[in-house]
């Protein structure tokens, strides 16, 4: 007998995985949780029938979530993830020397516990001394934490649930004031295939936070449509010219971070707008669920 588990991306799009085994299933305090071994893409990580991470091609989403704005600020010292329980943002930031301290404040400990025990590659430096985890709320986090970090990332979920929240101009005021003076934010903000309207919106929304503001791209297959954006925000340094990279990375480059912010026209379009001018390209879906990746 095949087994195979199905997310449903969009109303009218679904992508499939012959699975070896189901390792962990459970519903907690804030969304179904599962770990999946599976034979494209290897083990993966599930929230509410969604793909967080999976062991193929999750170093694409870290690398690229991470060492941009990383790369943007001259000396990154204190760095803030809110979500990426899974731990994989942690790990490309502490690749960095001049970090002290990476802070992951993840809402679900489960999600936590679950990738610890099932997906150590990635999660293995949450154990790092530099590492400081925090189980509360992002949002509650940023509005108490003013002028303490260089750079603030959101790994968050799709805008549904607890996750709405990370995408509102509200939210991206106070990671202004939760940065450093020359401080650099980055956020995953969906597929421009299916999310156009959602992705202008942030556009705008974080560009009414930060003077410099920018659309960068990266191919993720098992994430929606397979071209997944990030928005970066920045107070001072513009992400076109970034430090070089000396790192040890399997996806990321000092010439790929110049590249990624060269977009096709029609994602121009929605970062340069502000706004999306009718019907999105693709399907004008409503984003996936979780809240807690």
């Amino acid at each position: 007998m095949e087994l195979w588990c199905t997310e449903k991306q969009t109303e009218n799009l679904s992508l499939s995985f012959r699975l070896k085994e189901t390792l962990r299933r459970e519903k907690t305090a804030y969304q179904d949780l599962a770990v999946v071994d599976t034979l494209p893409y290897g083990r993966m990580l599930l929230l509410d029938g969604c793909v967080m991470t999976s062991e193929a091609d999750e170093f694409v989403y870290h690398e690229m979530i991470t060492h941009v704005p990383l790369f943007t600020h001259p000396c990154p010292r204190r760095a803030l993830v809110i979500g990426g329980g899974d731990g994989g943002a942690i790990r490309e930031i502490l690749k960095h020397p001049s970090v002290e301290e990476a802070v992951l404040v993840e809402i679900d400990a489960r999600v936590i516990e679950a990738s610890k025990q099932f997906l150590p590659a990635i999660s293995s430096a949450l154990a790092d001394p530099r590492c400081r985890v925090v189980v509360e709320d992002g949002i509650k986090h940023v509005k108490t934490a003013r002028g303490r970090y260089d750079v603030i990332i959101s790994d968050s979920t799709d805008p549904i649930g607890p996750a709405v929240g990370l995408f509102t101009e509200e939210f991206y005021r106070n990671v202004r004031e939760a940065l450093t003076e020359d401080g650099v934010f980055a956020a995953q903000t969906e597929s421009p295939f299916l999310h156009a309207r959602l992705i202008a919106d942030v556009q705008r929304r974080i560009g009414a936070a930060f003077p410099i503001t920018r659309l960068y791209l990266a191919a993720i297959p098992t994430y929606p449509s397979g071209l997944w954006s990030f928005t970066l925000g920045s107070k001072r340094h513009d992400p076109l010219q970034p430090r070089p990279c000396e790192l040890e990375t399997r996806y990321y480059t000092s010439a790929l971070h110049r590249g990624a912010f060269q977009l096709p026209r029609f994602v121009e379009a929605l970062a340069v707008a502000g706004e999306a001018n009718g019907r999105p390209v693709g399907e004008a879906e409503a984003p996936r669920g979780g809240s807690g990746g």
